[in-house]
């Protein structure tokens, strides 16, 4: 791996970034929530008999051509762009923008998001968590092929009810399988929290994150707009308002601005280890977010490798708060 440590940094390309001063978010606190018994009943009996979900997609050239179009790693403006095509392996989280739910509008949550694999109410809001990810490379998910998902509720965790702050964990786990294959190509564990009504969780300052390494050996720096989130939205067919609606976002969650998805932070990660070794294969991705990432805000994914097949990676906005972790590693 030593022809891999080299220190590289992406600051400019074509667009200049510029660095937006930090809103200072005053917020009322959240009562205490005392829930309802028979709300906590019906949660111990979804907790009891979770749902399942099953799902398909045809990893199309078109729609991959349009997640291309979205990334600043893969649209052509800080290296030569390279067009897909079918055969082509899916690349490393990228399978985030593919396999979703196709709920009608009625269907949906307060919050914009799907009800499937979801408690009961009043958890009826959703942040995205964190999760794992491994890869089968002798068996990658390819363009064009039509391939299915299952996923089930792995685990569900009840926290702060003690405290009338009540929040449930739900981590799904999530195979995906390539036609005609038995054998998984992704297996992906997939944690959301799930808050209830009348709760806020904005915290006044970020949280600070332990164990961030001072050396960084690749980095990757950008600004996602409006228009990106919009996109990275439309892709994965995605109504969350907290990424569309800013006056949502504001007066009804208590975030100061529209909040960057999740998921995209999550395959940025992944698309800055790539951007800086586009030859290495990777086997499995674990991360958490750990702070909200606001929309115009100069966001930088750095990463420094702490073994042989191993990286830690980090997305840290321009004032040092730090997003979302993640410890890649390496095929052997």
């Amino acid at each position: 791996m030593s022809s891999l440590r080299l220190r590289s940094v992406i600051l400019g390309g074509p667009c200049r970034l510029r660095a937006l001063p930090r809103r200072h978010h005053h917020h009322t606190p959240s009562p205490r929530i005392n829930l309802e018994p028979s709300a906590v009943r019906a949660l111990d009996e979804w907790i009891a008999n979770p749902p399942t979900l099953s799902l398909s997609d045809g990893v199309t050239l078109d729609h991959l051509t349009d997640l291309y179009a979205t990334l600043p790693t893969r649209d052509g403006t800080r290296r030569r762009y390279e067009t897909p095509k079918d055969g082509d392996v899916l690349g490393y989280g990228h399978h985030l923008a593919f396999f979703h739910c196709k709920s009608p509008e009625h269907r949906l949550r307060a919050d914009g998001t799907d009800e499937e694999l979801s408690p009961p109410p009043p958890f009826s809001t959703r942040m995205w968590a964190g999760g794992k990810i491994t890869w089968d490379n002798d068996n990658p998910l390819t363009v064009g092929v039509q391939s299915k998902t299952s996923a089930s509720v792995l685990e569900v965790l009840k926290k702060g009810f003690d405290r009338g702050k009540p929040l449930v964990f739900v981590t799904q786990r999530i195979n995906f399988f390539k036609k005609g294959k038995d054998k998984p190509s992704i297996v992906e564990e997939r944690q959301h929290v799930y808050i209830p009504d009348g709760l806020r969780v904005v915290r006044k300052e970020p949280r600070v994150v332990p164990d961030i390494p001072e050396n960084v050996d690749f980095s990757f720096q950008y600004q996602p707009s409006p228009v990106t989130l919009f996109r990275y939205s439309s892709l994965m067919f995605n109504a969350h308002h907290i990424h569309l609606d800013k006056d949502y976002t504001t007066r009804v969650e208590g975030y100061p601005e529209r909040l960057v998805h999740g998921p995209l932070t999550a395959t940025m990660l992944l698309e800055t280890v790539n951007f800086h070794n586009p030859l290495v294969h990777l086997k499995e991705f674990e991360y958490r977010a750990t702070n909200p990432m606001y929309v115009n805000r100069v966001l930088t994914i750095n990463g420094t490798w702490i073994g042989p097949s191993k990286a830690k990676v980090w997305c840290v906005d321009d004032e040092g708060a730090v997003g979302m972790v993640g410890l890649v590693t390496t095929a052997e």
